[in-house]
């Protein structure tokens, strides 16, 4: 099986005829294909002066697990304290809106950003297709499987889809980008969420790779009663100066780190084409076969990556962590010519992990998640606005869901997983500055004003790329669906 910059899949859909049946029933999701169009006919796009198609590229900064919406951007000071916690709040450089104590800096930044406090849907589940993809409901079926066929695409997809409509031609640098490491691989099996969706396995995400060990030990607990308490050594606290990103994961198949500067690499690869052409659908398979070809031949993926080239100093300012430095070469591939990179804060080494905080959350969030944001997303941001780049590029700090109101009597204090209300927050082209948008009630638990779907905040983003409502994308049987998603376009988080 041949693999080219991660795509961790053979190269064909691996469609069966129970799949194509399963494509074409629409029925569970409440909604025909007829209906999407009629929907998106009767739902008029707000106007929003200067924000469609405002942003070149795209930086999205996806915290799996689910932030503490109450510990991080809407706290609740004069709540009881089993709902406030025991971390505090601080004031911002907006009158009167407050953060959680661990954002610092995010606090004294926060006139640069838009941050919308209601988001809220009914699935306390792990929903990472939910959060970004059009896919108008989800279920644990479906966020378990990577190849559900009722699967949308990642809105990285999508906008990666569309450009090579537009032009076929391979890019030197991947147009849909994930780093540090494939979704979900340093804890298990990859989970569902940023993939081709009914597009195909073709439109799957180029996947970095990170192989380093952390510079930290620390004992991990699941919080599961007799389970192991394991020391892991997770680079999301710390790696070294001299770790790097490598362009692909490392198994026993062929890889780009393997085929760089191969003088037999078309060799390598049409023997696999010959092979895989035994297979009823090879579009994957060449679509990666010519990526592969154009980014090994340009070199840009792999100098953009080398974050080794930037001074300390602009290293240290994003933290000497994996987020930190993940977010230092998404900068990279985006002035690389990268269009829509994504930097996950992951699980690592054990469930409960990323920002998935049923146990520990507090020492963890004022020693390790905190910190990681708080320096990472504003070093990205004064990194991107000396480069001339923040006006055109879309900034955005998304999770799945949020966390309960009461802190739990677990080691540590915990919170468990809450989706009626959860906040988000936005920066860069087309979105406003030193916005608060929608509120919540006294325990931040349910949302009171203003409330925000997460397939708002796809079709949102989808706008201010420049895909409006008329764009359609189609399954493998050419049905149309709005390219992006069901949702409605926000102007309350424009500029």
């Amino acid at each position: 099986m041949l693999r080219v910059l991660g795509s961790h899949k053979r190269f064909c859909d691996g469609l069966t005829r129970r799949d194509l049946l399963h494509v074409g029933a629409l029925a569970p999701l409440g909604l025909t294909l007829p209906g999407w169009s009629r929907a998106a006919a009767a739902t008029p796009v707000p106007p929003a002066a200067g924000a469609f198609g405002s942003a070149k590229r795209c930086v999205l900064l996806y915290l799996w697990g689910s932030p503490s919406q109450l510990d991080t951007f809407d706290p609740k000071p004069d709540a009881p304290a089993e709902v406030r916690g025991p971390l505090g709040s601080i004031p911002t450089s907006l009158p009167g809106v407050r953060v959680g104590e661990v954002l610092p800096r995010i606090a004294a930044n926060l006139h640069r950003l838009t941050v919308v406090r209601s988001l809220g849907h009914q699935s306390p589940i792990h929903g990472t297709a939910f959060a970004l993809t059009g896919v108008p409901a989800t279920d644990l079926p479906l966020e378990g499987s990577v190849r559900d066929p009722r699967h949308w695409p990642f809105v990285g997809a999508v906008v990666d889809h569309l450009a090579a409509r537009a032009d076929p031609a391979p890019p030197a640098v991947p147009r849909n980008y994930w780093l540090p490491f494939p979704f979900g691989s340093k804890r298990g099996p990859s989970r569902p969420g940023p993939y081709g969706g009914f597009l195909g396995p073709a439109y799957d995400p180029v996947w970095a790779e990170f192989r380093a060990t952390g510079t930290r030990y620390v004992t991990r607990d699941s919080g599961a009663p007799g389970s192991p308490t394991p020391l892991v050594a997770d680079p999301y606290l710390g790696v070294r100066p001299t770790d790097r990103f490598d362009t692909g994961p490392a198994d026993d198949t062929l890889t780009l780190d393997r085929l760089h500067g191969r003088g037999t690499l078309l060799d390598q690869l049409d023997a696999a084409r010959r092979a895989a052409d035994a297979a009823p659908a090879t579009a994957a398979f060449d679509r990666h076969r010519a990526l592969a070809r154009a980014v090994v031949t340009s070199g840009k993926l792999m100098a953009a990556l080398d974050v080794q080239r930037e001074p300390a100093r602009v290293r240290e300012r994003y933290g000497m962590t994996l987020f930190g430095q993940s977010c230092l070469a998404a900068r990279r591939v985006l002035e690389a010519g990268g269009t829509f990179v994504t930097v996950c804060w992951d699980e690592y080494g054990l469930v409960n992990t990323g920002w998935d905080t049923h146990v520990h959350q507090t020492p963890r969030l004022k020693n390790e998640l905190g910190p990681g944001l708080d320096a990472a997303l504003v070093a990205l941001l004064d990194d991107l606005e000396a480069r001339g780049m923040l006006a055109d590029t879309a900034v955005v700090v998304l999770s799945e869901h949020g966390r309960t109101p009461r802190v739990q009597n677990v080691a540590g204090g915990g919170r468990d997983h809450w989706a009626r209300a959860y906040s988000a927050a936005f920066a860069g082209a087309g979105f406003a500055r030193g916005r608060v948008v929608g509120r919540t009630d006294k325990v931040a638990g349910d949302v009171t004003e203003v409330p925000v779907s997460p397939k708002d905040v796809v079709t949102t983003l989808c706008h201010v790329l420049g895909v409006g409502p008329e764009a359609e994308i189609h399954d493998r049987l050419g049905r149309p669906y709005p390219a992006a998603g069901p949702g409605r376009v926000r102007a309350e988080l424009l500029g």
